[in-house]
């Protein structure tokens, strides 16, 4: 298993094929994911195989967003089924790589460990200094497929999102969730409905 050429193959793919439209989905988020699913994963104690699974499965989380915008996680299976095997993983490998994506999906529902620390990466910001920030790249996007048509309506998602979300490991529940939580105070005290 090649971890290295895998990763180098589809970052490449996604900073020539991605749409510049992806202001929150592009090759920025999936460097900031792979970053995050290493600081999660050694707080966590993952090593060896399974660290490389994870990686993996960090930077093809999103590789769908080369072929939709919709089911972007099933898009990303497909990539991941029809590369991988070519930089030598095994079938079984690939299988639970690709359960670790579409446990991102939305609503996350992980059933491992390590599904648990890719989906606690992937929405790692909403408790970082940066939520604010990243969440406008997020409401560029959803602007502009239309998900929501104003900042009235994106702070009303906002605020839903984040009343139902959880982290799932003890390392992201301990660093993230007490800031999360502030942020949804604001977003509830500034929300004009």
């Amino acid at each position: 298993m090649d971890y290295f050429a895998a990763k180098a193959y589809l970052l490449q793919r996604l900073e020539r094929e991605l749409s510049p439209k992806l202001t929150y989905h592009g090759l920025h988020h999936t460097l900031d994911v792979l970053a995050y699913t290493l600081d999660i994963a050694r707080w966590e104690g993952i090593r060896g195989k399974d660290m490389l699974l994870l990686c993996t499965a960090a930077v093809f989380h999103d590789a769908g967003f080369l072929l939709s915008w919709e089911e972007h996680e099933k898009h990303g299976c497909q990539i991941a089924r029809k590369v991988l095997a070519g930089f030598g993983y095994s079938r079984p490998d690939i299988e639970q790589i690709c359960g670790m994506i579409l446990a991102t999906s939305i609503p996350q529902n992980p059933q491992t460990h390590l599904e648990e620390i890719l989906c606690d990466a992937d929405l790692d910001y909403l408790g970082r200094p940066e939520f604010y920030r990243i969440g406008h790249t997020l409401f560029q996007e959803f602007l502009l497929k239309g998900i929501v048509r104003s900042e009235n309506e994106w702070n009303d998602l906002q605020v839903r999102f984040l009343e139902t979300h959880q982290y799932f490991t003890p390392t992201t529940i301990h660093r993230r969730q007490a800031r999360k939580e502030e942020h949804l105070r604001q977003l509830k005290s500034i929300r004009v409905s």
